[in-house]
């Protein structure tokens, strides 16, 4: 849209007087960050408007995107540019004597996601706008985010991340949109009129409010939709005049039970209520979402096997498996359509996306929870089960002895991977090497089955916000140099090519990594008081804390690196800055230990005058997608080291490489594909693969104790943990140290230690000819276009959801 600066600031003063009645040398940063966004929100508003008459008017396939996360970051800046007014708007508050950094950090992050899930989501939401695509998310409106991360004695503690303390800008509630959510209760099946009808009854209700949030297409007319649904109490559903006395005691009960189904973000499921929550908001979720969904099918058609030509439905992950009971609840019991046409319907419309091979995080819910909590549907998922079992029996007598092993009800629990397969037309994995894995491995049994249904979609990042808006430098040079057609087709980057080995090209690339080096290193000085040299490695590991993740492995080279230069103080190396941010689930013991033992390296190290010159070690605290945007583009060094078959895809991979870091990694999930497109010689590999991964599982060979006692330099580094290295105790560590050998180290840390090493040797190799370096940097950025989530997005609009541009 074109405004003018002029048209700007005016429009900027009028809104602030009539808004806070302030002059601007009145008025805060916050005040200046919620002038902006009613400005722009009110241009959003009309294009949001208009493109959701489109939609009404031309019943074209929507799609939904259910989701327990959306990792959004701050919206301020992508809705600048989407909208073309960021330079305006810069220049127009710096006109005005506002700084237009400070101005948009008012903006808190908003508090709806954890990782790489939740934030794949987010990108999915940008590029269907971007592409023109009628594609809405829908999510939970927590309260709190995940937790606002605060490090005390080097320790992680929790804090509430009440991101909504403040207005959220970009929402707009929709109370006339509001549904019911039942929860608890009998269920009856009563014969009327020769037909089977179900009664609930004593059934808990939660009224669900939708708040929209406009997700605005690059340069384009098109603002799609995320819905959130908040949980809030119906008084009217309570007596509050009965002779007991005690109800309005039970209603404060009911009220907080109630309003804990949208306050947290995963609550800790390390205890019984803990879980029970959980499920109550997955079926919050969907029910709400369906709900609303068929409202607004129903407004334009009576046929519901129309359902699957107007809608498809894309759940992320199994935390909204339940979809799928719900919406055959709907058509069954609400719409009084039979099994076998609710069930038609149902597999026709949704679809699956499987992001883990980890077992642990394939959901599971005991049976006596889902009956107590949600009986129709657990009703309704106990006879798909009986449906599935009985179909495998006598159309796959071959699998007959699986059927235990495959059934979506088996062993007391409710197994939601199994009924996401059952259910759904498509199931996609998320890169090559997960899908294969899915395939041939972990859903083997199902892809006999099913083998139409499984797909891969690999992973993407919109590169609007992930290069165009946090790397702008580096964006206005590549569009200098190859034009700006990259911006619309992201794979014209691969035109770089052409400039490799251009001298003058490469001092440009350096130039821009030395000036987000710079900002960076001026960002931890102001916050962390740690002073680091610019010209060195800045190694980056950021993504949540896992053990699969192995920041253990990081950490166990970086102490091999710091004996080496305590052994020998003159030795020759290049100096590196190791950056960590991280969040460790608050129950994951393990996680936090590591993130204690990495501060402790970083106070250990930085502190030594010995190696202070040669290496730092920073954790830097709270990560999020505001922290992310200041890393990423700073980064020389990308740490993807997750054991091999254990990542699905990852996105931080892509998101470092599109800016130029260079990925030291092992051959697990993106990696693959990365090293595919930007040739060996220009990553990092390092480690086991994937088959050998399986293969020590499988034959129970591998032995860490082995590798401790012939590898001198890990007893050197692991011994640390134990012999009051970092502390006067021999306790802080004893658990990571145990669980690498007497565990037998799950995620095989020790056995890749030397691969690792090898690999890191040659980084810093070559790290030290700038000129080979520099032009691997480039060819990864020139490969990079190949990640954007555009192309994801084009592959699940064609193959998967049958959705076209408006």
């Amino acid at each position: 849209m074109n405004i003018t600066q002029t048209e700007f600031v005016q429009s900027f003063i009028d809104k602030l007087t009539t808004t806070f009645g302030k002059t601007v040398d009145e008025a805060t940063n916050k005040e200046a960050y919620q002038t902006v966004s009613l400005l722009l929100k009110d241009i959003i508003l009309r294009k949001w408007q208009k493109t959701q008459n489109q939609q009404v008017e031309q019943d074209e396939k929507q799609m939904y995107y259910f989701s327990m996360e959306f990792l959004l970051g701050r919206l301020i800046e992508s809705n600048l540019l989407n909208a073309g007014l960021l330079s305006t708007c810069e220049e127009g508050l710096k006109e005005l004597g506002f700084n237009s950094d400070k101005v948009f950090i008012e903006e808190h992050d908003a508090g709806l996601g954890n990782g790489g899930l939740g934030r794949l989501a987010a990108c999915f939401l940008d590029s269907l706008a971007s592409l023109n695509l009628p594609g809405h998310g829908v999510g939970i409106r927590y309260k709190y985010g995940l937790f606002q991360q605060k490090m005390v004695n080097g320790y992680q503690v929790e804090l509430p991340d009440y991101w909504l303390k403040d207005d959220y800008m970009w929402e707009t509630k929709r109370s006339d949109k509001s549904v019911e959510v039942h929860f608890g209760g009998e269920v009856l099946l009563v014969s009327k009129d020769n037909h089977l009808h179900v009664e609930h009854k004593n059934f808990e209700r939660v009224l669900a409010i939708p708040y929209d949030v406009p997700i605005v297409g690059y340069e384009n007319e098109t603002v799609n939709s995320l819905r959130l649904w908040s949980a809030e109490s119906m008084p009217n559903s309570f007596h509050f005049h009965s002779s007991e006395g005690h109800d309005y005691y039970h209603y404060l009960d009911y009220k907080r039970s109630v309003e804990q189904i949208s306050e947290f973000l995963y609550p800790d499921d390390s205890y019984y209520e803990g879980r029970l929550l959980r499920l109550k908001q997955q079926y919050f979720l969907v029910s709400a979402g369906l709900q609303s969904i068929l409202s607004r099918f129903k407004r334009k058609h009576d046929d519901f096997f129309l359902l699957p030509q107007k809608v498809a439905i894309q759940i992320n992950d199994t935390h909204p498996s339940l979809v799928i009971p719900e919406l055959m609840r709907l058509l069954m019991d609400e719409e009084q359509l039979g099994w076998d046409d609710a069930w038609k319907i149902t597999t026709s419309t949704v679809a699956y996306t499987n992001h883990t091979t980890l077992v642990e995080a394939l959901e599971k819910w005991p049976i006596d929870m889902v009956q107590s909590l949600l009986p129709r549907i657990y009703m309704i998922i106990n006879e798909i089960n009986e449906r599935f079992c009985q179909s495998i029996y006598y159309d796959h007598p071959e699998l007959r002895d699986k059927i235990a092993e495959m059934a979506i009800i088996s062993y007391g629990q409710i197994h939601m991977a199994h009924l996401a397969i059952a259910g759904s037309f498509s199931v996609n994995g998320v890169a090559k090497l997960h899908t294969d894995i899915l395939k041939n491995r972990e859903m083997k049994n199902f892809h006999t089955i099913f083998p139409e249904r499984f797909n891969n979609k690999t992973n993407g990042i919109t590169h609007r916000r992930w290069l165009m808006n946090v790397n702008r430098n580096l964006a206005q040079l590549l569009s200098n140099s190859i034009g700006k057609n990259w911006i619309k087709e992201p794979r014209e980057l691969i035109q770089l090519i052409k400039y490799t080995d251009d001298a003058s090209f490469q001092e440009e690339i350096a130039k821009v990594k030395l000036k987000n080096k710079e900002r960076l290193a001026e960002f931890i000085q102001s916050e962390y008081d740690i002073k680091i040299d610019t010209q060195s490695i800045f190694d980056v590991h950021i993504k949540r804390l896992h053990g699969y993740k192995r920041q253990l492995l990081n950490l166990f080279h970086i102490l091999h690196l710091y004996q080496l230069c305590r052994d020998n103080p003159n030795i020759q190396m290049t100096p590196r800055t190791f950056i960590f941010g991280a969040k460790a689930a608050p129950g994951y013991h393990f996680a936090k230990q590591v993130i204690k033992l990495i501060t402790s390296t970083s106070d250990k190290i930085n502190n030594d005058p010995v190696v202070k010159d040669k290496l730092k070690v920073i954790f830097l605290e709270n990560y999020n997608v505001s922290l992310a945007e200041k890393i990423i583009p700073a980064a020389d060094i990308s740490e993807q080291i997750s054991t091999a078959s254990k990542e699905a895809s990852g996105t931080g991979n892509m998101k470092l490489m599109m800016n130029g870091a260079l990925t030291i990694g092992t051959l697990d999930g993106a990696n693959v594909e990365i090293r595919d497109m930007v040739g060996p010689n220009n990553i990092f590999t390092f480690g086991l693969t994937s088959e050998q991964v399986f293969e020590y599982q499988q034959n129970g060979n591998y032995r860490a104790r082995d590798i401790y006692n012939s590898d001198q330099r890990l007893r050197v580094v692991m011994d640390k943990l134990v012999n009051q290295f970092f502390t006067y105790d021999d306790v802080e560590f004893k658990n990571i140290y145990y669980s690498l050998l007497y565990n037998n180290d799950e995620y095989f840390v020790l056995k890749d230690f030397d691969s690792y090493v090898e690999a890191q040797q040659h980084v810093e190799q070559t790290y030290r000819n700038q000129k080979s370096w520099l032009k691997k940097s480039i060819t990864n950025i020139a490969h990079s276009g190949k990640f954007s989530s555009d192309r994801t997005i084009s592959e699940y609009a064609n193959e998967i959801w049958d959705i076209h541009p408006l």
